[in-house]
């Protein structure tokens, strides 16, 4: 038993009212989009939502900080939720299925409680700190998660989001060096890619650009499947602006090929 059973009740609460909302506006004819200052889109379905998570955390957890990709930082609490409530907005607004609404909690500058919704895959995962990571429908019906044990690179998949990031963060020759060293890559993209390492489908992911609401609720998932994260300099740090997530064994060998190596990193 873990002791944030409560909190990851309520995070599967708010996953339940942010599904039906997302799930009401994907593909609807007046989804309202528009360009932030950093020209990605945001639809009216990413503001709802994180209006409607952080009032239920206003009621049932008023003492805590809430952080959220939309409407940024609120209250001043010990505890932060972290909220990205479309993870995945480009293909929300497309059409495209691999959308999430991830939710986090942070106690004492660690992740505790990770839950990532994917209502149009009908797949949801999540961990409480010592309790496992768990996959299903419903905390019902629900799987346990485990990485997968292949060793070598030359064994392994790798999964990532799109080849233009790597480019622009000047990674391009080190990706595509990873690329030719695995068995098989394929971009299943933004949350997906991470999820089906804690699942064992995948044995590697990356991203080379992300903010903390994009990372924090991997995280915690990714450990209790008993896998590795770190940013791409090989530290675990939701802020380090990138993320690498492995089944453990790859993890040096991966840093490595993306020119951050040799490197050690706690496990």
């Amino acid at each position: 038993m873990t002791g944030y059973n409560d909190d990851l009740r309520l995070a599967h609460v708010m996953a339940d009212a942010a599904d039906d909302l997302t799930m009401r506006r994907f593909k609807a004819l007046d989804l309202r989009v528009e360009n932030k200052p950093d020209l990605t889109p945001v639809s009216d379905a990413d503001q709802a939502t994180e209006q409607a998570i952080r009032a239920t955390l206003g009621r049932a957890r008023p003492r805590d900080t809430i952080i959220g990709e939309e409407f940024g930082k609120s209250g001043y609490g010990e505890r932060s939720w972290i909220i990205d409530p479309i993870d995945g907005t480009k293909n929300y607004v497309r059409g495209v299925p691999v959308w999430a609404t991830l939710i986090a909690l942070v106690d004492q500058g660690r992740v505790v409680v990770g839950l990532v919704s994917a209502p149009a895959l009908g797949r949801r995962w999540w961990a409480a700190r010592d309790g496992g990571a768990w996959a299903g429908k419903s905390l019902t019906k629900a799987t346990r998660c485990q990485v997968s044990s292949v060793a070598y690179l030359e064994d392994a998949s790798f999964s990532y989001s799109s080849l233009g990031g790597w480019e622009e963060a000047g990674k391009l020759d080190a990706f595509l060096d990873l690329n030719r060293s695995v068995w098989r890559s394929r971009a299943y993209g933004d949350f997906w890619s991470h999820m089906m390492v804690a699942e064992g489908a995948v044995d590697v992911s990356a991203e080379p650009e992300l903010s903390p609401w994009d990372i924090a609720a991997l995280t915690v998932i990714i450990e209790e499947a008993g896998g590795i994260w770190t940013d791409l300099s090989g530290v675990p740090d939701i802020d380090g602006g990138s993320l690498l997530c492995s089944n453990g064994p790859l993890h040096t060998k991966v840093l490595e090929r993306l020119g951050s190596g040799p490197l050690t990193f706690p496990v």
